[in-house]
């Protein structure tokens, strides 16, 4: 699949707009956050065990990623904070799904890499909670995650700690709280899923945010986006 095929939809104002899905792909969730995102999942026929989302905030696509059947990140286009960042071969600890499932809880350490910002190394956990909650009739697993992003020198650019969840049975990981630190700031933000809209459903493929716009927000460093679900 072409990124820029999706990259066009960034252009569209957002009201009244819907995500048109690439050629060859199928959309399967959309999900409301409380954070004033809206988030499409879809497949593609070139490669079903791979996943891809794609976001929007009020104005414009904020990011579009890939994630295996793993949930490793393979590819993150952080559109708003202007780069793209691929997984390095070799990690030391890939992250995997099956082992969060399998045995609640799941460890890794990978680098990631990127023509505009370098080499970053990632190192975190994920713990299921034990706790689930129901979204529009999708059971979500709760997980307790902390990460922690370096630059190629070794010097934390920013660590954040607090909780998601999962879905077994699509197996992905959705947005939660989360507190983030900064060598200089540290903030709070709050992505969890307000709606799970499934085919058919009113609502779907709408690129409209519902929650949390218009709230007054902490100003935030650009690499924001990258939460520990959509790196």
């Amino acid at each position: 699949m072409k990124l820029a095929m999706v990259l066009t939809v960034a252009a569209m104002p957002v009201a009244a707009q819907e995500f048109t899905v690439p050629n060859g792909c199928t959309a399967f969730l959309t999900v409301q956050n409380r954070d004033c995102t809206v988030d499409h999942h879809f497949r593609c026929d070139a490669d079903p065990a791979q996943k891809h989302r794609a976001s929007f905030d009020e104005t414009a696509m904020v990011y579009l990623g890939t994630v295996d059947a793993e949930t490793q990140w393979i590819s993150s286009s952080h559109i708003s904070g202007g780069y793209t960042e691929k997984l390095g071969s070799n990690p030391v600890d890939p992250a995997s799904f099956s082992e969060l499932i399998t045995t609640g809880a799941d460890s890794y350490d990978f680098k990631t890499t990127s023509a505009e910002i370098g080499t970053t190394r990632y190192v975190g956990r994920d713990t299921l909670t034990g706790n689930t909650r129901v979204v529009d009739g999708v059971t979500l697993d709760e997980t307790a995650y902390e990460i922690t992003a370096f630059a190629s020198d070794g010097a934390m650019i920013w660590s954040s700690k607090g909780n998601e969840y999962i879905n077994r049975d699509m197996r992905l990981f959705f947005s939660g709280t989360s507190k983030v630190t900064t060598p200089t700031n540290t903030f709070d933000s709050d992505a969890t899923p307000a709606q799970m809209i499934q085919p058919d459903a009113l609502g779907f493929l709408s690129i409209k945010p519902k929650f949390g716009c218009g709230a007054l927000m902490s100003a935030a460093p650009a690499y924001q986006e990258n939460s520990h679900d959509n790196l």
